[in-house]
């Protein structure tokens, strides 16, 4: 069928306001490129909830369709690549923000960009991990690259997308995971996907009062940042590594360099937007791997197409717990 739904986001000239609404779309509509799949999941993302609010900043041109990441099937391709009945997964490279993303029944976009799906996963695995899991996994080979040492590995934001996910995967490793939440109602979450200790998120939110603090974390995975991740980094065992995705609480680090040079911390920036193909393709096959199921399901919620703009407005306000998947089909 040409014909297919997708939810898109719509631009007041005069008031600069924005609105979503599922709209029918045709093929002709899609922007150009090799690959055209039929979408089966995609899901939210704190990225998807900047495109859908007006001041999101992340969109430039209107009409668009959000939806960074997606899972489905390859319904034509002009890449050897690429056959029609390919299950492929995509997550980054700008696309749901500069190019039309993943809530549509239908999306086009370049072969570069995409990922066959590892065995053992189905698309709506792929979409309960999505650009969330693939950031958490590419945090942990980050820490496991530079060597993780003999404390706890603590993980901030840890009821979240990234945070969720990490969590799961250090614990079915064998790590002491340490989760950081601001919401008590989290914890029994939090040690259901394998967390030995919950660390009140007031515990690090103070003003970094010394820069070097007693040698506490073996690793860490950081879905924050600012003030905290400035808190962490004098809490980190010598030599120890913080892997650091995370911006919402700031772009800014109140930091000194003591930690770093008196005590050898290593902070590794971790962004999953433009990695190399052989990267994407490690780290997938590594969730497969690696990533328990019966944990993962713990940490998802289903949703269609119509629930995403009140998604959007939720996940911005930090109340969307663990992953949340969109069967764009139902």
């Amino acid at each position: 069928m040409s014909e297919f739904n997708a939810l898109v986001v719509s631009k007041d000239e005069e008031s600069g306001e924005t609105s979503a609404a599922v709209e029918t779309l045709t093929l002709a509509d899609l922007p150009e490129a090799e690959v055209t799949v039929a979408v089966e999941y995609t899901t939210v993302n704190y990225k998807d909830g900047l495109c859908l609010s007006s001041g999101g900043g992340l969109v430039r041109k209107y009409p668009h369709v959000p939806g960074i990441d997606f899972a489905g099937t390859v319904e034509a391709s002009s890449d050897a690549r690429y056959k029609a009945g390919d299950k492929v997964v995509l997550t980054g490279w700008r696309v749901g923000e500069a190019h039309w993303g993943g809530y549509a029944q239908k999306v086009r976009v370049k072969a570069d960009w995409l990922v066959p799906l590892p065995a053992g996963l189905d698309a709506r695995q792929a979409m309960a991990v999505g650009t969330a899991g693939l950031t958490a996994m590419l945090s942990v080979m980050a820490l496991e690259d530079h060597g993780i040492k003999s404390g706890p590995v603590l993980v901030t934001g840890a009821a979240g997308g990234v945070g969720s996910v990490a969590t799961a995967i250090l614990a079915n490793l064998g790590y002491d995971v340490a989760g950081v939440t601001g919401r008590p109602e989290t914890e029994s979450y939090l040690k259901s996907l394998g967390a030995k200790q919950i660390v009140a998120r007031e515990e690090l939110a103070e003003t970094v009062k010394r820069p070097l603090e007693g040698e506490t974390w073996g690793g860490c995975i950081d879905a924050v940042g600012g003030a905290m991740l400035a808190r962490v980094l004098g809490q980190m065992e010598y030599g120890a590594s913080v892997a650091s995705v995370g911006l919402a609480g700031g772009a800014g680090l109140p930091a000194t360099v003591i930690p770093f040079l008196l005590r050898g911390v290593n902070l590794l920036g971790i962004d999953s937007v433009m990695q190399p193909y052989e990267n994407r393709v490690r780290a997938w096959e590594r969730i497969a791997k690696d990533l328990p199921m019966d944990k993962l399901e713990a940490m998802v919620q289903s949703a269609t197409l119509a629930d995403l703009p009140q998604l959007g407005k939720d996940i911005l306000n930090g109340q969307v717990k663990g992953r949340v998947v969109v069967d764009v089909n139902a």
